[in-house]
């Protein structure tokens, strides 16, 4: 199936980010940020969540997990020995993080959960796009334009973080209506755009007949399309990806490289992570999201 017209759904935590006030004092709170990678995307959280702590005077610390689950603990460990007064924690796994989360409840240190979650210990909050939702908004895109007929390659991402999980479930939902739509493969590229690569060009060899790729991030859909083109198959290929919305997956999406970015907002997530937390230490409650939006591009809209 050949890619056609290009589209863009934006799915994100949006907010109205009420300004409290700038101050040019000393920080009146200490925040760590645990990020579980510093990838564009996460980098991106790690910009919103800055600019935002320096508008409410607040000291960031930002630590990089380097997607390793022990690293992340140990940060963890470090920051409650710093007495930092609230944690925000991208998880590098779901289920790893658990006993760090429950260390920082034990010792009173409120918990936002950014962009993934952790399946236990107590958040006060968690920010995030609708990851199953994404999935399935991108795995239906993909059926309708297989016909409900086609080979279909899942670019999944880290293995056990709930992002992986939440986009891998949300695609499976739609894909069980389409039996005749084939996943002839399921890799892990690591949400990197390394391991898209090196993953698309074993799977290309692999399936001669491949119609469609479900990538669960950005990075690792741009290193599928340079692998397709690379073995000049790209053209014969439908891409949908779960992305974030920057500047190199915008554009490939406009050049119709990639069919289709259900695009979150990341520096909306980390700045209302931030917010969400001071509200907390101020007054005790938690600012809450609207619900998701979809935006269309011309077109597309159902």
């Amino acid at each position: 199936m050949k890619a056609k017209k290009p589209a863009t759904l934006i799915l994100a935590a949006l907010g109205s980010l009420a300004l409290l006030g700038s101050t040019t004092a000393a920080p009146q709170y200490t925040f760590g940020l645990l990020l579980s990678a510093m990838t564009p995307y996460f980098a991106t959280i790690k910009s919103g969540a800055e600019s935002e702590a320096k508008k409410l005077g607040v000291q960031l610390l930002v630590e990089n997990g380097n997607n390793d689950s022990a690293t992340q603990s140990n940060q963890v460990d470090t920051l409650i020995a710093r007495k930092v007064n609230l944690l925000l924690i991208n998880p590098t796994d779901a289920k790893a993080l658990i006993p760090a989360v429950e260390k920082a409840n034990a010792a009173h240190i409120p918990v936002v959960f950014i962009d993934r979650k952790a399946d236990g210990g107590h958040a006060i909050a968690y920010f995030a796009s609708d990851n199953t939702q994404a999935g399935a908004q991108a795995c239906q895109f993909l059926a309708n334009h297989l016909h409900g007929k086609g080979n279909l390659f899942m670019l999944l991402g880290i293995s056990g973080a709930s992002a992986t999980n939440e986009r891998s479930a949300g695609c499976d939902s739609v894909l069980q209506h389409y039996p005749n739509i084939h996943v002839v493969a399921r890799q892990s590229g690591h949400f990197s755009r390394r391991g898209g690569l090196t993953v698309m060009r074993d799977v290309l060899i692999a399936h001669p007949n491949l119609d469609a790729v479900y990538a669960e991030n950005g990075q690792m859909a741009i290193g599928a399309v340079r692998a397709a083109e690379a073995a000049g198959r790209l053209k014969n290929l439908t891409i949908a990806m779960i992305g974030s919305g920057s500047a190199g997956e915008t554009q490939l999406v406009k050049e119709g490289k990639i069919a289709l970015s259900v695009a979150q907002q990341p520096a909306v997530m980390g700045a209302l992570g931030v917010e969400a937390g001071y509200n907390y230490l101020n007054t005790g409650t938690v600012f809450v999201p609207v619900p998701l939006h979809m935006d269309y591009a011309p077109g597309q809209r159902p």
